[in-house]
């Protein structure tokens, strides 16, 4: 049996982050543990781009147009949804849960999904670094490094 597992090194790796400004409290904490573990892994800072959009729903178009540039070896979304009283967290949720998995599966790059869906800010606050949930920001920097690494080996 021949396993092949992608090395989450960031030597020489450039990565974009595209985050939601919406629950900014959440995001900028998930976009923090996202840096730490690029930097981590050996990412240079200044290879790190931040692209900031209005929230959840703007995440798809965004990472459309980055994947597009070709200059990145991975992309991470962020964002960050919170239930409210109507059904706009179905809507919300939805559209960017569906569009950030559109453009991962057609990107020439790993796009790995940091989108928090909770019925609480204290969920969201948790997953984002507060608790022993962890950061769900490293998270998904971490599974970008990891399928630059898989995708290398695969091609």
């Amino acid at each position: 049996m021949n396993e092949i597992v992608g090395d989450p090194d960031g030597v020489g790796k450039r990565f974009a982050v595209v985050v939601s400004r919406f629950n900014e409290l959440v995001t900028k904490e998930l976009l923090a543990g996202a840096r730490q573990c690029l930097l981590a892994h050996r990412v240079e800072d200044s290879a790190i781009d931040v692209y900031w959009v209005p929230g959840a729903f703007e995440l798809p178009a965004a990472l459309a147009r980055v994947a597009a540039l070709k200059r990145h070896d991975g992309i991470v979304a962020l964002g960050c949804v919170i239930r409210g009283a109507t059904p706009h967290f179905e809507y919300v949720a939805g559209a960017a849960t569906q569009g950030i998995a559109d453009i991962a599966r057609t990107a020439a790059m790993p796009v790995t999904f940091g989108l928090l869906t909770t019925d609480t800010l204290e969920q969201a606050l948790e997953r984002a670094g507060a608790k022993a949930a962890g950061n769900k920001g490293w998270d998904a920097a971490r599974c970008a490094l990891e399928m630059c690494g898989l995708l290398r080996q695969i091609e």
